[in-house]
């Protein structure tokens, strides 16, 4: 799982243009949005669609459980696997 937190981590870093930012400054467990990275909404549209791109997964509007899922490096790691996701 170590090697998908990490693709996690450049795909952020990447996909949201973060260039003060480098993957070992992302802590797995820390929170991607609000006092943690501080990431909003528009940048979890950005990242969902990197995702899926990457992953392959999807992630729907109406699905609850995304806040679930996006709230860590840790988090998203652990969806991408029970999804199956392509590494």
């Amino acid at each position: 799982m170590d090697n998908i937190k990490q693709q996690i981590k450049e795909l952020i870093i990447s996909a949201l243009e973060l260039e003060d930012i480098r993957p070992e400054n992302i802590i797995d467990s820390e929170p991607l949005f609000g006092e943690g990275l501080g990431l909003d909404s528009i940048d979890a549209l950005e990242l969902g669609v990197a995702l899926k791109k990457k992953f392959g997964v999807k992630f729907s509007a109406e699905n609850a459980d995304n806040k679930k899922h996006f709230a860590s490096v840790d988090a998203l790691a652990a969806y991408i696997e029970v999804v199956g996701g392509t590494v």
